[in-house]
């Protein structure tokens, strides 16, 4: 992948996750915000992939990054966290693997279908452990500071 190239994508995952935030009727004050965290999760899952990482570890890696950001965007902004965290997933949702799925099924190609069906449960599983461990990182970080205040 050539540099261009990446800075493509990451201006379309910028465009995409802004667009989808307008389009579920997200505040302005919060529409920047989020598309920065999803080029965050999206630049993490990207370089996991590139790195060998593979696509369910990519996915985890980026999700908890968004749900990391998320939390602190939504104590900064004082708005709640899943204006950032809805927006900034989609670059991250198995659509093209869902269309697949769906498309090999239809032509009767059960088999190719159902690698397809795989990925997407793997891929989506992925991406709902890693919302459930950016929560227990958040969780560990105010007991951390709440900790350290007291000293």
């Amino acid at each position: 992948m050539s540099v261009l190239e990446f800075i493509i994508e990451v201006g379309g995952t910028y465009v995409a996750t802004i667009a989808f935030g307008i389009l579920i009727n997200i505040p302005r004050r919060a529409l920047n915000v989020g598309g920065w965290i999803g080029v965050l999760g999206y630049v993490l899952y990207r370089f996991t992939v590139l790195w060998g990482g593979g696509y369910v570890v990519g996915n985890l890696l980026g999700a908890v990054a968004i749900g990391v950001a998320s939390l602190q965007a939504a104590k900064i902004k004082k708005m709640p966290m899943i204006l950032f965290n809805i927006p900034a997933i989609v670059p991250l949702v198995p659509g093209g693997q869902a269309y697949q799925m769906i498309k090999n099924f239809a032509l009767g190609q059960n088999s190719t279908a159902f690698v397809f069906l795989l990925q997407v449960v793997m891929i989506s599983g992925a991406i709902a452990f890693g919302f459930l461990l950016s929560e227990l990182v958040n969780r560990i970080q105010r007991r951390f500071w709440r900790h350290h205040k007291r000293l």
